[in-house]
């Protein structure tokens, strides 16, 4: 691709990837020289509502985490129409590429980046966010073996109806969970659902389940059996089989509860140590024993009830002690209880709302709730320089003092912008960049030249290198080529259309007579406008006119019937030579309702040839008359 300046600080060099709603660019970044990936909602979803609030939600999912297996967001903007968000730029390939050139990969290493994988949602899912497109595509393996996970909140598909988008959702359905294929919304499961997938096809070089379509793959995921793990890949410890297995569990209750429970079970199959045993079902009990005292009982007793001899002064005192112990530990209790709840109210509080605030009052805000904020800043059309225009997290939420700051999302007012060099350039090509620039008002203007060649941009207004805002007006001054209007003046009509065409000029299709006396003039050129010989641009317009000898007048009167209709219809009738493409308009009136819907038209013929007749209502054709053939 031709390099490219996006906000005038982001070069893009090269494509490096391509998703259903957007498209990533590996880039430069001319301040500080280092690398990043650029990723840039298609232009086609500039006005969606709902692919612009998911690109919303992924830069608002990544502000709010910084992991070391997360791609990490830098920056966030947009370039006239063009939203784009900054990350880390990873050098590598993605799992997925991984898989497919070598294949399945060794137990240790797939439980290795799986562990990653688990730690990147662990961060994720403690911060409130779900990821619900993991997948070997979205997993990011550095050069140097570090693992990324990427695409937190863009690529998400909580329906069934996304089923029939074709290939941009083929590489997320082998993944889906049961409960994202039945339609339902996605949780931290399904995250773990779509890991133990993932574990899977590391393992055996291959997804569970496959099909011919999308549809067909989600009902497998509903109600299939993948085949064993141990049929494909035999050297499998039967420790990280179960644990892949419980993962892709179709009921969410019996999966993993947490990234950081499956991670742990890799951990110790990783040490040979088995497996942590899961969750204790609602069936079982977990008993402790408990200590016990010596007792009397007198014969025939039950049990229920212990009787401790008047004697047995060191067992009082044993249960008088208990009693204190007991006192101790509820008060104890009660004290770090109450504790614990003013210091868990003494170190929360809640966000305060400070959208559209200047970001000093929005900052004294802040420091007044015991909370810090961290500030990045954006180029806005919408907002004054100095205005905060995004928050996370939002207004009202419950957070930590002393934890994650506040992300506040600054305006640094509307971007200036300078006029672009656009002469040589075709002119759709410079409404486009214009466009893309946030510019809405453009004018061209059409001018003769024989050095550029036709609908080339001659000149601007402003000048390139001028400063200029969304609101100025632009105009292009382009070429409309040059050609020579040849004189007309007593041509046949029909040699005048040729001529036209000849020269690459139209006829005006109104055709006006001028009246003489000489049969021999009847039906040639009076009059043109422009003049003969004179420099116009291809394509203009050339008004002529024919004499009229009423000795020689032929004419036909036609019968026009209109639709019904309870409103007025505007009437146009023209006449085509038999052979020639051009239409004359002889005849234009307005058909009120009190007038009726048929008249009786008078068509005179402006020279010897047959003529086609044609009635336009409203500007559709509703009759067609061969004027020839009587």
């Amino acid at each position: 691709m031709n390099e490219k300046i996006l906000a005038e600080r982001y070069r893009l060099t090269e494509q490096i990837g391509m998703g259903g709603m957007a498209i990533v660019y590996k880039a430069v970044d001319m301040r500080t020289g280092h690398n990043v990936a650029v990723k840039v909602l298609r232009p086609e979803f500039n006005e969606d509502i709902e692919f612009v609030s998911r690109f919303q939600r992924e830069a608002e999912a990544a502000s709010k985490m910084t992991h070391h297996n997360i791609v990490n967001l830098l920056d966030v903007g947009m370039d006239g129409e063009n939203r784009y968000l900054v990350m880390e730029y990873v050098q590598g390939k993605t799992l997925k590429e991984v898989i497919q050139e070598r294949g399945r990969l060794n137990a240790p290493l797939a439980c290795q980046i799986t562990i990653r994988i688990l730690s990147a949602l662990e961060h994720a899912h403690r911060n409130g966010i779900v990821h619900r497109d993991i997948k070997p595509q979205n997993i990011l393996v550095h050069a140097d073996g570090h693992i990324k996970v990427a695409d937190f909140g863009i690529a998400r598909i909580a329906d069934s109806a996304t089923l029939t988008r074709g290939d941009m959702v083929m590489g997320s359905v082998h993944y889906f969970s049961p409960e994202q294929a039945r339609g339902e919304g996605a949780s931290a499961a399904s995250d773990i659902y779509s890991t133990g997938v993932v574990l899977y096809e590391m393992l055996t070089g291959r997804v569970p389940y496959d099909g011919e379509n999308p549809v067909a793959v989600a009902m497998q995921h509903l109600h299939a059996t993948p085949t064993p793990i141990q049929s494909l890949a035999p050297d499998v410890p039967p420790a990280v089989i179960g644990i892949c297995m419980r993962a892709m569990e179709k009921n969410p209750a019996l999966r993993y509860q947490s990234a950081r429970d499956m991670a742990s079970d890799l951990r110790l199959a990783l040490e040979d140590r088995g497996q942590r045993p899961p969750e204790a079902e609602p069936e079982m009990e977990i008993r402790q024993p408990r200590p016990h005292l010596r007792e009397n009982r007198v014969p025939g007793d039950s049990g229920r009830q212990q009787r401790i001899p008047d004697g047995s002064r060191k067992l009082r005192m044993l249960w008088a002690a208990l009693s204190v112990a007991v006192g101790i530990g509820v008060i104890t209790g009660l004290f770090f209880g109450i504790r614990a709840l003013v210091e868990h109210y003494a170190t929360t509080t809640l966000t305060p709302d400070v959208i559209g605030m200047e970001l000093n009052a929005a900052l004294q805000r802040m420091t007044e709730s015991g909370l810090e904020a961290q500030v990045k800043e954006v180029s806005s059309d919408e907002y004054e320089a100095g205005i905060v225009i995004m928050q996370v997290p939002e207004g009202g939420e419950t957070v930590q003092k002393g934890r994650d700051p506040v992300q506040l999302l600054v305006s640094t007012g509307a971007r200036k912008l300078e006029m672009p060099s656009l002469t040589g350039s075709s002119v759709s090509d410079a409404q486009s960049l214009l466009k893309s620039m946030g510019i809405t008002t453009i004018i061209t203007e059409k001018a003769v030249s024989g050095d550029y060649i036709p609908e080339t941009v001659m000149d601007t207004v402003p000048k390139a290198g001028e400063s200029i805002n969304r609101e100025t007006e632009i105009t292009l001054t382009v070429s409309g080529g040059q050609t020579t209007v040849p004189d007309f003046s007593l041509t046949t009509l029909a040699d005048a259309e040729n001529m036209a065409t000849d020269s690459q000029l139209i006829l005006n299709p109104r055709l006006d007579r001028v009246d003489t006396e000489n049969p021999a003039a009847h039906g040639l050129v009076a009059s043109q406008d422009p003049a003969a010989e004179s420099r116009v641009t291809l394509q203009t317009p050339v008004t002529i006119s024919v004499y009229r000898c009423p000795a020689q007048q032929r004419s036909r009167v036609i019968e026009v019937t209109l639709p019904e209709s309870e409103s007025d219809i505007n009437v146009r009738v023209t006449l085509q030579a038999i052979g020639s493409t051009m239409e004359w308009t002889f005849v234009t009136y307005t058909c009120t309702v009190e007038n009726g819907r048929t008249q009786k038209v008078t068509i005179e013929f402006p020279d010897e040839r047959d003529y086609l007749c044609m009635t336009y209502a409203d500007g559709s054709l509703i009759q067609r008359l061969d004027l020839s053939e009587e």
